[in-house]
């Protein structure tokens, strides 16, 4: 199985919603069931499905969760020598033409979120940037055409 990188916030994170699924969610599931089973009749019985659709989905997360953690390679950037280059967990601050700076941080898949200004290490930008350095000029090919940055700063923390 491929290992997908993931930053130490992002494992952490995880573990929290997996342990909170495990411990907080599921048993009330189990006991919204047990009383659902209660009021007799399973059929015609709503309470007792949305409770069986709500524990199909909370164990399909938990499997899910269980195999990221599973396959991921957790890289913990603050331990990194701050070399100036772009790698998987930094965080860069780009300027383009406008003198507008943009900050992103390198994440995992699964962590990315633009509102947060955290771009997947798959996405367009994030791999134009990897393997670049501050003050170089990189060309990022987006849906919307092609969009010049410079690497104003790196930092990994």
């Amino acid at each position: 199985m491929q290992k997908v990188p993931m930053t130490v916030k992002g494992a952490e994170l995880l573990r929290e919603e997996l342990n909170q699924l495990k411990q907080i969610e599921r048993p009330r599931i189990i006991n919204a069931i047990a009383e659902a089973r209660s009021h007799g009749d399973l059929k015609e019985n709503a309470e007792y499905h949305a409770a069986r659709e709500q524990q199909s989905f909370t164990e399909g997360r938990i499997s899910e969760i269980e195999s990221k953690l599973s396959n991921a390679q957790v890289i913990d950037i603050s331990k990194m020598e701050n070399s100036g280059r772009v790698i998987f967990g930094a965080t860069i601050r780009l300027a383009n033409g406008d003198a507008n700076t943009i900050m992103y941080q390198i994440v995992g898949e699964d962590e990315a979120d633009i509102n947060n200004n955290k771009i997947s290490v798959t996405s367009p930008v994030a791999r134009a940037l990897i393997g670049k350095f501050e003050g170089d000029e990189v060309e990022v090919i987006t849906p919307d055409g092609k969009i010049m940055f410079e690497i104003v700063e790196v930092e990994y923390i």
